[in-house]
């Protein structure tokens, strides 16, 4: 039986991402078309194909004439993103909160459900997903929703990094979850705010002085 070329196409879309996001390139390494190719039994053609989507995604970084790479471990980009990140998603959440019904309360409450209780790996990663998109799914506004949920898909690989080159883990994660929604489901819209920021903030921050270490080692 031969597989279609757009399902092969999109599983080689999907084993990479997965592979992105597991933190198995290190930032900024070059994508060569023929190892990949070779690691996913795939043409060059599917796999140029899968990261010209994952460019779109700003998972990876097209270069002109010269291929693909990982992107690259920027404390500038990192700092813009979580400002603006901190900016949208606190709003988005503040308005679920006040604006929410019972419907977006028993959503999110079931995200967090299937959160808790998914080990670490691809399957947490979704999960997690899944418990940010509904903090936000009942703000009211799909425009706003879009964009929060999109800062938050820019932001994966980052978080991704945090664990796998930071090593930040000693924070209580699902503390911090379940904290977030409490307060939700309390409808304290300022203090969801504020949890959400620190939430943010820790991650990038422990990025941050693992980029300084970095920096201060490669002098």
């Amino acid at each position: 039986m031969t597989i279609d070329a757009s399902t092969r196409s999109n599983a080689v879309f999907d084993q990479l991402r997965a592979d992105l996001l597991a933190g198995r390139f290190e930032p900024g390494s070059k994508l060569k078309l023929a190892v990949l190719g070779g690691r996913y039994t795939a043409s060059l053609s599917v796999v140029r194909e899968a990261l010209s989507r994952l460019a779109e995604q700003g998972l990876v970084v097209a270069h002109p004439q010269r291929g693909f790479s990982v992107v690259a471990l920027s404390a500038e980009d990192l700092t813009d993103l979580t400002n603006t990140r901190i900016d949208v998603e606190t709003l988005a959440a503040r308005r679920s909160v006040e604006r929410g019904d019972l419907a977006w309360e028993a959503a999110l409450v079931a995200a967090h459900h299937t959160l808790a209780r998914t080990p670490l790996g691809e399957d947490w990663i979704r999960a997690h997903q899944a418990f940010h998109q509904a903090l936000v799914a009942g703000c009211g506004s799909p425009r706003l929703e879009a964009i929060a949920n999109g800062l938050r898909d820019a932001s994966e690989l980052y978080r991704i990094w945090s664990r796998s080159l930071a090593h930040d883990d000693d924070r209580d994660i699902a503390g911090e979850h379940s904290r977030l929604l409490s307060l939700a489901v309390a409808r304290d819209a300022d203090d969801v705010a504020a949890a959400l920021a620190a939430h943010i903030q820790h991650t990038t921050d422990a990025l941050l002085r693992y980029a300084a270490l970095a920096e201060l080692d490669n002098d």
